[in-house]
């Protein structure tokens, strides 16, 4: 079991600047790639950035330039430095991890974990 714990949302004004935290805890045997999703009202849940365990990065185009994703594995925790926010990001922000853990007393399996998500609103 593996649980995902976020942090950092709120309301910032354009231009404004976020840091999102996401902290994993659990039965936890290796995290591979980490990932942060948003979803706005209306919309689908859409993918924002990636990172693997080697800290190899991929960005939506809409962020690019604009957000860092980073993550220190000594600590299982991914991060999402947002700068030059605007207000089409405002969204619920969620954590997602890949990774092997046990459930309980079984054996390891390969699963993908959310956060529970944090909000981001962007607004004057």
């Amino acid at each position: 079991q593996v649980q995902l714990v976020e942090s950092g949302g709120g309301l910032v004004q354009p231009g404004g600047s976020l840091r999102l935290s996401c902290a994993a805890s659990g039965s936890i045997f290796r995290i591979n790639d980490m990932g942060w999703y948003r979803q706005a009202p209306g919309k689908e849940r859409e993918l924002v950035a990636t990172i693997s365990s080697d800290g190899r990065t991929n960005y939506a185009d809409s962020v690019k330039g604009r957000f860092t994703i980073s993550r220190d594995n000594a600590k299982n925790t991914v991060y999402l430095q947002m700068t030059s926010l605007k207000p089409e990001d405002t969204a619920v922000y969620y954590c997602k991890a890949e990774a092997w853990a046990r459930v309980g007393f079984g054996p390891l399996s390969y699963q993908g974990y959310w956060g529970q998500g944090t909000q981001v609103t962007v607004s004057s």
